[in-house]
Order: structure tokens, then C-alpha cells, then sequence
């Protein structure tokens, strides 16, 4: 297939301007997304003609940010195949999702002696927050580990998940890797010993069709701004008869029914975990974001990036000094996430100098410290596609990197 993402690019101003003087080639969606037009004017409308609290005033403006509001709701249950709206709670990001939900479920329902399953490629945030509950609850937490391609271990799933497990959280795809991971198998594991299932979806939203009742996600939480949306807006869905059982996780306005001195009522779902003034400009940009990606359509997502892994992996395995990670082609579960480090030469060093040649890529630990561990790495490199990006963006990258060790004194 030949990449015809030009076409897109007009729809996201930021992709005109240059970087160091040269025209950027932006290789680090998988940290955040660049912005199409049309999001942008959604958010302005919102705060250029009706901004005002939703929920709170009985005057059209408010009536209006309401149904943006709710609107945006009803838009990002369809997107993921929820069965009810009140199953989706806006949240800031994944991150505070994820944190919403080991505060207020694990901790609520993990005892001593349960055990806890994640996998050794979480992010920080679908794993720091399940050490802290098992260090709170005297849980234990187990890891399920890799198989040498990079895949998790079917052995570890059948194995480690028993029946004193009470959760299993887990990521769609690898923010380090790109690596796509069996969520529906692992959920039939957990669920067959009672447990609840935790689903990171924040690396596949943007570049798969979801469905969380066709993978029996208990809890699924994704960001925005990695889906082409402003920052700031994020998404819990859990299962209603959960959400439900679980205590609030903030407290404040909008998620209060009575308040007596001493006593207070809960609203029902969703309000209940929507404390304080929402993110309404950030629903709308959310809106429009979604409608983009379904006008465009994720098998297209899809092809584009799978083209553009086939065309680079081939002229980075002809770079002597290219190490790569995850990168194993047999495999149909690779999206378009390239890690990899430039020997003797400390992936720091190599994003600043790609960056003068106005490439941009990630470099350090990627929020994912146990996993860089895991593979005898303290850091690497990650170039992450999205449709927007072009062979000519992988040429750019492929002749920077070429300059690295030079840049280095190192030679070819």
C-alpha cells in the first residue's frame, strides 16, 4: 500500500511548521497526537459561544454546554460499545482512571492474602496504583512476563492467574513494544476465578476498533489527547453493577444528591465520580475527535501503519548500529511503534540530535521502568506512527539516524 497520508495533513496545522528550521517530522504519537482542525474549532465554538457550567443553571448557556456534555458521553459509548452511558465517567486521563479505579474498587475489595496480576509492560499508571493497593491491603502482586519476541507468556497467563487472583489488570497494546495483547483471553482466564479485569486501552483507541463488552473489559481507560483531542479529558468505563458498589473518589459538587451537617447522599452514576466543574470544552473536542477517526476508519488507520512498520524496519535492519525491540515482522499484532537504540550511543543523546534535523522521537524509560529492566535496557528510543505520517517521514528519520554516531565520533 502506498501511503497517501498527504491528504490528511492539511487537516493538522501544526504538521506545516518547522522544527530546527526544518520540516518536523512528528514520530512520537504514542505520547500524544497532533490536532486536526476541526477539533480545534470544536473546542473554540464551545468556549467562544456557550461556555458555562453544565448541569448548573436552568439558562440556554448552560443548557448548551450540558448537551455538549452529554452528548459527548453518549458519543464515546458508542465508540467503545458500551452498553450504557452511565458506564462512562470523564476523567482528566488514564491516568487518573486507573487511579480512580485502585482507590475506589481495590481498595475497597482487595483483602489480605488476594493476589493482584498485571503484566510486566504496564505503563507506570496501570501498575504503581496496584502496588500501592497491595501494599495497603497486604495483597501480593504477580507479574505475567514476555516470551521472547515480546508477546506476553501463555504459560504466565494460565499460570498466574489462580484462584486467590481478584484482579488482573492489563494493557491492549505496549506503549513500549506496539505489541497487541490477547485482553479477551486474559479476561476469560480472570473471570473464569472470579477475578475483575482492568484493561489500559490509552495505545489502542486511536488505532483499533474497541469493543469492551466483545472483550469483557470490567474497567477500560484510555486518554484523549492520545486520540487526536485536547489534553485534559480522559475515560473510565466500568460495569455499571461495579461502579455502582464503589464509594466515590472525590467529593465536592455535582456529585452529591442531599448534604446534611453530618451526612451525605451520593448522585447516581455518573455523577457520582464527577466531582467539581467538568472539562466540557475538552467533551467537545473529544466529540469531534471520534467523529474524525470513524470518517476516516481504523482498517485504514490500520493499513497505514502497517505500511509504513514495513517500509522502515527493512532500511533500520540495514543500519549496522540499530538495535531494535519488539520488532518481529512474522507477527500480525504489531501497530506502529518502532523502539530501539542507536549502540554505544545513549538514547538522550539520540533524540537531540534527530531533533536538530527536525525529527521528533521519544527517548528514556516511557513510563515503563520494570519492562526497560526486563529487557536489560535503561532506556530507548521509540518512533510511534499515526496516519498522518509518510514514507518521506521515514526516509527524514533513517538519514538522521545515520548522522547520530557521526555527530558522536563514533563512525558508521
Amino acid at each position: 500500500m502506498i501511503n497517501d497520508a498527504q491528504e490528511f495533513r492539511r487537516d493538522f496545522p501544526l504538521l506545516a511548521q518547522n522544527m530546527n528550521g526544518k520540516p518536523i517530522v512528528y514520530l512520537d504519537n504514542g505520547a500524544t497526537t497532533q490536532k486536526p482542525e476541526s477539533m480545534i474549532h470544536a473546542v473554540c465554538g464551545y468556549y467562544g459561544g456557550c461556555n458555562a457550567n453544565p448541569h448548573r443553571g436552568a439558562y440556554a448557556l448552560s443548557v448548551e454546554a450540558t448537551d455538549i456534555y452529554e452528548n459527548a458521553r453518549e458519543r464515546v459509548r458508542k465508540f467503545i460499545n458500551a452498553k450504557k452511558s452511565n458506564e462512562i465517567i470523564f476523567t482528566k486521563n488514564a491516568t487518573e482512571a486507573l487511579n480512580l479505579i485502585a482507590y475506589s474498587y481495590g481498595l475497597s475489595n482487595i483483602k489480605e492474602g488476594d493476589e493482584i496480576v498485571i503484566t510486566i509492560s504496564e505503563h507506570h499508571s496501570n501498575l504503581v496504583p496496584w502496588q500501592h493497593v497491595a501494599h495497603a491491603k497486604g495483597a501480593v502482586l504477580k507479574y505475567i512476563y514476555l516470551e521472547e519476541d515480546g508477546n506476553l507468556s501463555e504459560e504466565d497467563i494460565q499460570t498466574k492467574i489462580t484462584e486467590k487472583t481478584k484482579l488482573v489488570a492489563v494493557t491492549q497494546v505496549s506503549n513500549v513494544l506496539g505489541l497487541v495483547n490477547p485482553v479477551k483471553e486474559v479476561a476469560d482466564k480472570a473471570h473464569s476465578v472470579g477475578a475483575v479485569v482492568v484493561v489500559d486501552g490509552s495505545q489502542s483507541v486511536a488505532h483499533m476498533a474497541v469493543d469492551v463488552q466483545a472483550i469483557d473489559a470490567d474497567f477500560f481507560a484510555f486518554s484523549g489527547h492520545k486520540m487526536l483531542s485536547p489534553m485534559g479529558i480522559g475515560v473510565l468505563y466500568g460495569k455499571e453493577k461495579l461502579l455502582d458498589a464503589m464509594p466515590p473518589f472525590l467529593m465536592g459538587g455535582d456529585m452529591i444528591e442531599y448534604v446534611e451537617e453530618q451526612t451525605t447522599t451520593y448522585a447516581e452514576l455518573p455523577a457520582k465520580f464527577e466531582a467539581g466543574t467538568q472539562n466540557v470544552g475538552g467533551a467537545a473536542g473529544l466529540t469531534a475527535a471520534v467523529d474524525y477517526l470513524e470518517k476516516l476508519t481504523f482498517d485504514r488507520i490500520t493499513a497505514i501503519e502497517k505500511d509504513l512498520v514495513d517500509y522502515a524496519l527493512p532500511k533500520l535492519r540495514e543500519l549496522p548500529f540499530i538495535e531494535l525491540y519488539g520488532c518481529d515482522t512474522k507477527r500480525d499484532n504489531k501497530t506502529g511503534i518502532i523502539t530501539f537504540n542507536v549502540k554505544d550511543v545513549h538514547p538522550h543523546d539520540v533524540a537531540t540530535i534527530l531533533d536538530a534535523e527536525g525529527v521528533a522521537v521519544r527517548a528514556g524509560h516511557h513510563c515503563a521502568q520494570p519492562l526497560m529492566r526486563y529487557l536489560g535496557q535503561n532506556a530507548t528510543c521509540r518512533a510511534s506512527f499515526y496516519f498522518y505520517n509518510t514514507r518521506e517521514d521515514v526516509d527524514r528519520w533513517v538519514e538522521a539516524l545515520k548522522k547520530v554516531r557521526e555527530v558522536m565520533h563514533l563512525g558508521a
